[in-house]
Formats: C-alpha cells, sequence, structure tokens
C-alpha cells in the first residue's frame, strides 16, 4: 500500500462516493452506501498510520506532486506530517461516527444529507494533506458548501440564519488569507508551502499578513470576538452536523496556525503573541462562564468549544512552549463525540447531562490526555 496514492484516495473516494449515492433515492439504501464508503475510507486512513515512519518524521511524507494550473506555479501537491496525519484519522472515524449517529434521525432527502457528509469529509482530508497554499485554499472554501447545507436544509427553525452566519462569517475572513496568499506568490513566485517558509518578508509586510491569517483562522477556531456565528449554528445544525463542526471544522483553524502564521510569518507572531494570548484569555475565562449558565446542551457545548479552543490557540503561541499542545484537541473532542451520542437519537438536548455521565467523559478527556501528548511528540 506504500505505493498507492493514498491521500487522493482518502481526499476523492467520500467525494465521488457522495456524489454517486445522490442517484440513490431509497433511503435506507443510501444511508448503508454511504456507510459503506465512510468505513472504507477510515480503512484506507489506517494505511497512513501504519505507513509512516516514525525515524523521518521531520520530513513531509506520502508526498504526491502534480501540476494543476502550471502557468501560476499551482500544483496538486498532497502530503503529511505526523499532525496531519492525527486530524486525517479523527476527520476519517468522526465522518463514520457521525453517520451511524444520525441513523434514521433524517427523513427528507436523505440521499442528498448524508452525501453531503461524504464530501465534507473528503474536502476536510484535503485541507490537512494540501502542500500547495492555493490548493489548500479551495479546499478550505470548498468546505462551506457541504456544511452551509447541512445546516441550512436540515437544521432548526433558524437553520437559514445559522447557515447565513456562518458563511457570511468564514468567507469573508478568507477573503484576507486570499489577499495574503497572492501578496505572498507576487513575491515569490509560488504557492508551495516549503517556497513561502523560505521567504524573506520586512516587519510591516509579516505584521500585514500576519493579521490577514489570523482573521481567516480565527474565525475559523472561532477565538473571541469573531466566536459569534458558532452557538447558532450548533443549536441550529442537525446533531451530526453539530459533531463535524466540533470535532473537525474548529480544528481547521489551529492547524491552519501551524501550517501559515507560525512558518511563514515567525517575527509578527511573535511580536503578536500577547494579542493572541490576550484574546485565548478571554475565551477560556469569559466564554467558559458564559457557557456554565447555559440550558440548552448544544448551546452549551457550542460555547465550551470555543473555551476549549481558547486553550490550543493559547498553548500553541510561539511563547506558550510546544510540547505536546498539537494533539491538545484531540482528548477534547473525543469526549464531546460522546456527548452528541448522548442525545442523536433524541432530538433534544436539556442540560445539564446526568452527573455519572459527565464523569464519565471528563475521565476520557483526562486519561487521553497522555495518550496524545506522547503522540504529538
Amino acid at each position: 500500500m506504500s505505493n498507492w496514492p493514498l491521500l487522493s484516495i482518502l481526499i476523492w473516494l467520500p467525494i465521488i462516493g457522495g456524489a454517486l449515492i445522490l442517484a440513490v433515492r431509497n433511503a435506507q439504501a443510501a444511508r448503508w452506501a454511504s456507510l459503506a464508503v465512510a468505513l472504507l475510507t477510515f480503512l484506507f486512513s489506517l494505511g497512513l498510520l501504519s505507513g509512516y515512519d516514525r525515524t523521518a518524521a521531520d520530513v513531509m511524507q506520502f508526498v504526491e506532486q502534480h501540476p494543476w494550473i502550471p502557468a501560476f506555479g499551482i500544483g496538486y501537491n498532497l502530503a503529511v506530517d505526523g499532525i496531519a496525519i492525527a486530524l486525517v484519522l479523527l476527520t476519517t472515524l468522526v465522518g463514520v461516527l457521525a453517520l451511524i449517529g444520525a441513523w434514521g434521525v433524517v427523513d427528507k432527502r436523505v440521499n442528498q444529507y448524508v452525501a453531503s457528509f461524504l464530501i465534507l469529509e473528503g474536502v476536510t482530508v484535503g485541507i490537512f494533506a494540501a502542500t500547495d497554499a492555493m490548493l489548500f485554499y479551495v479546499f478550505f472554501e470548498a468546505m462551506l458548501i457541504p456544511m452551509f447545507l447541512i445546516i441550512g436544509v436540515w437544521g432548526g427553525p433558524r437553520r437559514i440564519y445559522a447557515a447565513m452566519k456562518f458563511f457570511l462569517y468564514t468567507f469573508l475572513g478568507s477573503v484576507l488569507m486570499l489577499v495574503a496568499l497572492i501578496y505572498l506568490y507576487l513575491k515569490g513566485g509560488s504557492f508551495q508551502l516549503a517556497d513561502l517558509y523560505q521567504l524573506q518578508l520586512s516587519g510591516k509586510e509579516q505584521t500585514w499578513i500576519f493579521f490577514a491569517f489570523l482573521i481567516a483562522f480565527a474565525v475559523k477556531v472561532p477565538m473571541f470576538p469573531v466566536h459569534t456565528w458558532l452557538p447558532d449554528a450548533h443549536v441550529e445544525a442537525p446533531t451530526a452536523g453539530s459533531v463535524i463542526l466540533a470535532a473537525i471544522a474548529l480544528k481547521i483553524g489551529g492547524y491552519g496556525f501551524l501550517r501559515f502564521n507560525l512558518p511563514i510569518v515567525p517575527d509578527a507572531s511573535h511580536e503578536w503573541a500577547w494579542l493572541v494570548i490576550a484574546l485565548s484569555l478571554v475565551a477560556v475565562i469569559y466564554v467558559g462562564l458564559v457557557a456554565m449558565v447555559q440550558d440548552d446542551m448544544k448551546k452549551l457545548i457550542a460555547y465550551s468549544s470555543v473555551a476549549h479552543m481558547g486553550f490550543v490557540t493559547l498553548v500553541r503561541s510561539p511563547r506558550s512552549g510546544w510540547c505536546g499542545k498539537p494533539a491538545m484537541p484531540m482528548p477534547r473532542d473525543l469526549a464531546c463525540r460522546a456527548r452528541w451520542c448522548r442525545w442523536s437519537r433524541t432530538g433534544s438536548c436539556p442540560a445539564p447531562c446526568s452527573p455519572a455521565w459527565a464523569c464519565c467523559m471528563t475521565a476520557c478527556t483526562v486519561a487521553a490526555s497522555p495518550i496524545t501528548a506522547a503522540w504529538s511528540t
């Protein structure tokens, strides 16, 4: 399997599978077909784990390079390191769990519903695997479409408002990232991340590019004060959509900080680390307190997600140290996914949950933390 284009398979298998499932009119057949595609994708993703060379952890692996738009130096270039592999595995695993948890919950346009999840899974894997900045941007924007449909078509009473708010926040933030990428291309003549890391940028250039990336990824995390789209999206999205939002979509922002801000503009990242730390602390303390007074479980988890991701952006600051931090979101996701499965069948989310269940999930989080820290190192 080492010679297989595993990353392309993990991207295009769910996308093509989702497109084909659109032609399946029988709801039960669509559910089984989507689950089969998701399971097959997860099994292929295990090949990344078995084929990963830990002795060469300092280089990108499973490299795929193909020309895409040669006139602008844009390539279909994929590769992963240990951090990306962990996130890809999380994506494929949560994709399976989300489809199982949503089994029988949605009874209208089932083929379109499950197809949206599969397509979303494929483009998300593309985000974590892309080593061309423009390819990353295409996948980054493409994930908005299925997520917008999942919230807007199968969501709650205020689904249109929540879907539009999610789309506009994320889209407008990513426009600034596109401007920064175009400037970097004009400066260095390449969209390859490895080339962008070698660019010599002045302090002023780094500052402008830093804030362009910061806004784009802060919206996706989301960081305070651009977090207000998340509670609405969480509450109105179907349960499986909320699972994807909390487990996968929020990680893209933190991943963007690792891939773009820190290596491309290291000096500006260090200079403005105090701002990231301050916003992260506000998210941890203030938004955490807001979460404590919620009487709806979906909204509680939405606000707690903002607080939890505040820890992630806090420890990823250049002034905060690194050991074990890239994997920090993993135990949180394991616990949150179990909470969502707790209510996916009922459709109602009263809070608080039972003390026994809360203690169980807390224990899962604590137990998983040293494991994920060891993985990241």
